[in-house]
């Protein structure tokens, strides 16, 4: 018998590739404005980043292939999260005018009455609690999906998934920095029960980067300033093509996943423009992110004469 000597399996290297370009942007936007890492809040994120990387490793060589995929996605998705964000914060010292009063208007011309919509909320609390919590469980609904989709072995969905998102996530920030927003403002003092959303506690980190006076990174506190558009939306609508895979939780998981995108408008500070494009965002991604990750048969065969 012949044994076949296959190739190394290089699925993971498109993900890799995107987190290299989002590294290199990141240091591109920032040559005007030189940025400087808080070296002792940096310390738990370098910690996570090793410990990580560790598990892959192990992973890999004592042949565990749900662990070493596991750590895999969870490491390019910390390594992401924290470039896209520091990669955003960069854009937005560089950017130009706002955009603020072109959404407000694709949101009025759209059918979106805010401030309507928001009192009306106003008298639910329960809708608010609910919503509130899916808006800010995206994190959760990530681990949830990784630790899922490894531990079931469904190696080929979970890599697709964190391409997907790495890519797409890479491209709403590139988009938000042609397109810089405070986001959709609504002053929580005014209503009884809504929480104020995330756009309007960064309304002094987003106004220190455009003046000059937000120059250090901290690491431990790193926030997504990124409006237009939204990619809380993108994710989430990523979220629901990954929960189909697992039919025990694809019910419920789907469901957790549009609470998420219904509650982002309001918890996020987004215009429904930012969302409405988010979304458009997720299917173009899963379909190149599946092209890019997907298998390719070798170019020729090697064979080798050991007896099999």
């Amino acid at each position: 018998m012949i044994a076949r000597v296959s190739r190394a399996d290089h699925r993971d290297t498109p993900s890799w590739l995107l987190i290299a370009a989002m590294l290199g942007s990141f240091l591109a936007a920032q040559y005007h404005h030189r940025f400087s890492v808080d070296p002792i809040r940096a310390a738990p994120a370098i910690a996570s980043l090793m410990a990580l990387g560790s598990a892959m490793t192990i992973g890999r060589y004592t042949m565990r292939p749900r662990l070493a995929a596991g750590a895999t996605a969870f490491l390019q998705m910390t390594l992401f999260t924290l470039l896209g964000v520091v990669l955003a914060y960069a854009l937005a010292a560089n950017a130009g005018q706002l955009w603020d009063v072109r959404l407000a208007a694709a949101d009025r011309a759209v059918g979106f009455n805010w401030p309507v919509m928001l009192a009306l909320l106003d008298t639910y609390p329960p809708a608010i609690w609910l919503l509130g919590l899916a808006y800010h469980s995206l994190t959760l609904q990530m681990i949830v999906v990784i630790v899922a989709l490894s531990g079931m072995g469904k190696f080929d969905t979970l890599r697709i998934m964190v391409c997907a998102a790495i890519l797409s996530g890479f491209v709403t920030i590139l988009i938000s920095g042609l397109t810089p927003a405070m986001g959709n403002l609504f002053d929580p003092s005014r209503y009884a029960h809504l929480w104020p959303s995330i756009a309007w506690l960064e309304q002094g980190l987003i106004s220190g980067l455009r003046d000059g006076s937000q120059r250090v990174l901290d690491l431990s506190m790193l926030m997504g300033i990124v409006t237009f558009p939204s990619f809380h939306a993108t994710l989430a609508a990523i979220f629901i093509w990954a929960f189909g895979a697992m039919p025990r939780v694809a019910l419920p998981g789907r469901a957790w996943a549009i609470l998420t995108i219904v509650a982002t408008p309001i918890f996020g500070g987004h215009y429904g423009m930012d969302v409405i494009v988010g979304l458009v965002l997720a299917p173009p991604a899963l379909l190149a992110a599946r092209h890019l990750t997907r298998q390719r048969q070798p170019s020729h065969q090697v064979d080798s004469a050991l007896p099999a």
